[in-house]
């Protein structure tokens, strides 16, 4: 069986094809403004270098978020697009979970990635990839406040964070994140969307001029 693995949603862009559980290829890269240009360039590449020809694929794993609106965005079209055409399942993927793969020996994962005013995107895993708090948007006090005290905790993620707690830089476990999801439920491509977490500005500030609209 052969996938490819993609994600964009991020601060890195990470593509990876693999062949009968194994890595054949992978790629890291810092991800950038120029994402719609540069991602076909590295799918290419990856197809290239790994011997591997898209119609060889028989799934598509993809990140679809949260993280950066524009880098999910991107990466869920390409895969739709691709697993549509291919008529082959597309299996959507969490950011945080993905993070969660960093190999931890006897504490709790609390992947998060930064939004703005002390505001987190962040759930809870164990080593095992079992979910204790799902994933949300949330003030970093209100996680904090709702952690059980007994467990020991250590954040991952990208960011610098003002808490008593430990941080750490994701790595992936790529293998470990797919062998989870390897027998999920078949999804019909064009359902699988970006999981941003929160509405983006640009729907809020639509709804609040039709409620004011409509108040008149």
């Amino acid at each position: 069986m052969k996938y490819l693995f993609l994600d964009t949603s991020s601060f890195y862009i990470n593509i990876a094809i693999i062949s009968d559980e194994k890595i054949i290829y992978s790629k890291s890269e810092l991800n950038s403004p120029k994402l719609s240009e540069s991602i076909f360039i590295f799918i290419e590449e990856a197809f290239d270098k790994s011997k591997i020809k898209a119609t060889d694929l028989d799934k598509i794993f993809i990140v679809n978020g949260p993280g950066s609106f524009t880098g999910v965005r991107v990466g869920v079209t390409i895969a739709k697009t691709m697993a549509w055409s291919l008529k082959i399942p597309v299996v959507p993927l969490s950011t945080l979970e993905l993070y969660a793969t960093t190999k931890i020996e006897e504490k709790y994962l609390i992947p998060f990635i930064k939004d703005r005013n002390d505001y987190l995107y962040a759930g809870v895993y164990d080593n095992l990839l079992n979910n204790y708090m799902e994933d949300r948007f949330l003030h970093i006090t209100e996680l904090l406040e709702s952690l059980d005290k007994t467990r020991q905790y250590i954040f991952v993620g990208h960011d610098e964070l003002k808490t008593n707690f430990d941080v750490m830089k994701p790595e992936l476990d790529i293998l470990k994140i797919i062998n989870k999801h390897l027998d999920d439920d078949i999804i019909n491509p064009h359902y699988v969307n970006p999981n941003y977490l929160k509405r983006i500005d640009a729907e809020i500030n639509l709804e609040k001029k039709l409620n004011d609209s409509e108040s008149k």
